[in-house]
């Protein structure tokens, strides 16, 4: 089996397209990003592999190609779906970026890449079975299996955002109505978005979630009270994940990773909601940060082809 060299990873984004390339040990050999062309489908493939050739002509290498995209490929149409940058949803994207490029892609989920590559030579390096939680603007999930993406046969293996918040109070149900059609998705509460909309709900005042946390930082009582039931409902969410999979690590990335309260209050929160009153699963904060996407969309090409 022959060696793989340089991988180029893409982390598909709603705002932003990364790419970054790096050698069979993981070492940064260039980056870089450009705006993402928000609706407009062609324009994103154009871009994607524009970043490609770009890579290539400044190492002067020829890399592998892993894609990480908010979405899934369906095995059944090999189409997008469930993507929440729409305009990828229905679309051959994995067919089209191989044609243009004319040669092999990898594409995979990129909850799956950030699990993937925080399971490579992230926070839980060498570790069997990884959980990978995004919280950002949405709120995604994905397994890494001994270093490799698990999607199971519909493409959605971990995908918890689009599950319900367990054990709704009065006031959680129905919930906010989600872009997936339904209401009261966990993402719609954890998120930074649902961060935000629940601010605003219980104080009538409208906050970025940057500002909450800044708020709570600086002792704000409304900030403190936001983040003590996303906290919760946090808690709840990621038990349903535990009673179902009993990871070995949850690793959790995305701009709302950053809270570095989280890592304190889920371990005591967590016994309350898991079966049995036990819950030993590290919860970590991913090692790569906002990178972790691109690294393990890089990263689905491994040491060995295979």
């Amino acid at each position: 089996m022959a060696e793989i060299g340089m991988r180029i990873g893409i982390d598909l984004g709603g705002t932003k397209i990364e790419a970054l390339a790096i050698d069979e040990h993981g070492i940064e050999l260039a980056r870089h990003r450009v705006d993402t062309p928000r609706d407009d489908y062609e324009a994103t493939i154009k871009a994607m592999v524009a970043l490609v050739h770009r890579m290539e002509a400044e190492t002067g290498k020829t890399g592998t190609v892993g894609a990480g995209i908010p979405g899934t490929i369906s095995r059944v149409t090999g189409l997008v779906k469930n993507a929440n940058s729409t305009w990828l949803n229905g679309r051959p994207f994995h067919r089209d970026l191989m044609a243009t490029l004319s040669r092999e892609v990898r594409v995979a989920n990129d909850a799956n890449c950030l699990a993937v590559s925080e399971a490579t030579d992230g926070a839980a390096a060498s570790v069997r079975f990884v959980y990978g939680v995004i919280l950002g603007t949405g709120c995604g999930g994905g397994v890494a299996l001994e270093g490799c993406v698990h999607d199971g046969p519909n493409g959605v293996a971990g995908e918890w955002g689009h599950n319900p918040l367990p054990w709704p109070k009065t006031e959680e149900s129905p919930g906010p109505a989600c872009y997936c059609g339904k209401n009261g998705c966990m993402e719609m509460w954890v998120s930074g978005t649902g961060i935000a909309l629940d601010y605003k709900t219980v104080t009538g005042r409208a906050r970025t979630t940057r500002e909450i946390v800044a708020d709570f930082a600086a002792g704000d009582q409304a900030a403190a009270e936001t983040v003590e039931r996303f906290e919760d409902r946090l808690a709840r969410g990621l038990s349903n994940v535990i009673n179902i999979l009993d990871p070995d690590v949850i690793v959790v990335g995305g701009g709302v990773s950053r809270l570095e309260h989280i890592y304190d209050a889920l371990p005591k929160l967590l016994p309350k909601y898991v079966f049995g009153g036990e819950a030993s699963t590290p919860v970590v904060q991913a090692k790569y940060g906002d990178s972790s996407g691109v690294r393990g969309a890089a990263w689905l090409w491994p040491n060995k082809r295979i």
